[in-house]
């Protein structure tokens, strides 16, 4: 929210300064933020009447870097002043429907890129060391994020030792999934606005318990980070009704490529069981299911089923062949 109330003050506090080109540009945001932020610099200045040039400086004269850094203070003014469903109005009024298609993958893009350009490397190096390091690593996310939560948990079992994905179905079992929690584990919290109240106490609860702090969300200003030593910070669109999460995935993937760099081997004997698991042939006679690693130890199961007196039921058998009623 400081960030858009910052940019209604500037506006406020610049007024008397502005050309009358640079008035109209600030009378058309003041009241027409909701398409102001769909604008580019050259359609902006269009819409009132001036040159892309003097839109940039009005941008400049905020005390802004240029016209990217001022259309993000008005993204975050968009973001507090419209519901879910004026955004989703907003939206759909201004992109045709044989473009939105287009639409979608271009804004995608232009996230992962800012992402890309802003996130701290330093963050990202810290937390692929605190999660190499953690006894214990708790995973939560809510709401939208539970998916990225749910993929992060599963390939981290893959590579660490002892990994949790924390189910929410309520904030009392958040608590007891993480009543052992201490000083040598960590807990990554995703969250993206709407932030989940239940994630910002299960990480203040972690932060209480001294327990390494990592969060992966859309701004410095996220309330999680008010208990986190290491802020993973990655876009998410949010002028719809759906807010886009392919750059908070694209931490995660990089997240987990890096920390599979780091335990190659482990990584490796890891697929390798894996591979062996996967990879097994079954058999079906009748309502009878067989599996084996291999498909001559299937056939000598059947084998050793078929050799079963008829007074035998197959059940009865269960230790020593793998079968199944099916």
């Amino acid at each position: 929210m400081e960030q858009a109330d910052n940019l209604l003050l500037r506006i406020q506090k610049y007024d008397k300064t502005f050309s009358k080109g640079q008035k109209r540009l600030a009378a058309y945001v003041l009241k027409n933020y909701d398409k102001a932020v769909f604008l580019t610099a050259s359609k902006l200045g269009k819409e009132v009447g001036v040159s892309e040039s003097t839109t940039v400086r009005f941008a400049t004269q905020l005390g802004y870097k240029g016209f990217p850094e001022f259309h993000r203070a008005l993204e975050e003014l968009v973001r507090n002043k419209l519901n879910s469903i004026q955004r989703m109005k907003v939206t759909y009024g201004h992109v045709p429907e044989a473009e939105i298609l287009d639409t979608v993958f271009q804004s995608d893009i232009e996230i992962i890129k800012l992402t890309m350009e802003h996130i701290d490397h330093a963050a990202f190096e810290m937390a692929v060391e605190t999660l190499l390091s953690a006894r214990t690593i708790y995973i939560i996310g809510i709401r939208s994020c539970a998916p990225l939560a749910s993929f992060l948990s599963f390939y981290l079992n893959m590579i660490l030792d002892d990994v949790r994905l924390i189910q929410t179905s309520s904030a009392s079992e958040i608590f007891e999934q993480m009543i052992r929690i201490g000083d040598q584990d960590a807990i990554i919290g995703i969250s993206f606005p709407r932030y989940s109240m239940r994630t910002l106490k299960a990480i203040e609860f972690a932060n209480n318990r001294n327990a390494k702090v990592i969060t992966l969300t859309d701004s410095v200003h996220s309330p999680i980070n008010l208990y986190s030593s290491c802020n993973l910070i990655a876009r998410s669109d949010m002028a719809s009704i759906v807010d886009s999460l392919v750059a908070p995935l694209s931490v995660v993937n990089a997240l987990v490529v890096a920390l599979c760099m780091k335990r190659q081997k482990e990584v490796v004997h890891t697929l390798e069981t894996m591979e062996k698991i996967w990879d097994v042939t079954i058999m079906k006679i009748g309502s009878i299911q067989i599996e084996a690693e291999t498909e001559d130890e299937a056939i000598k199961k059947v084998e050793h089923l078929a050799l079963l007196p008829e007074s035998v039921n197959w059940e009865d058998s269960w230790n020593a062949v793998d079968v199944c009623k099916v």
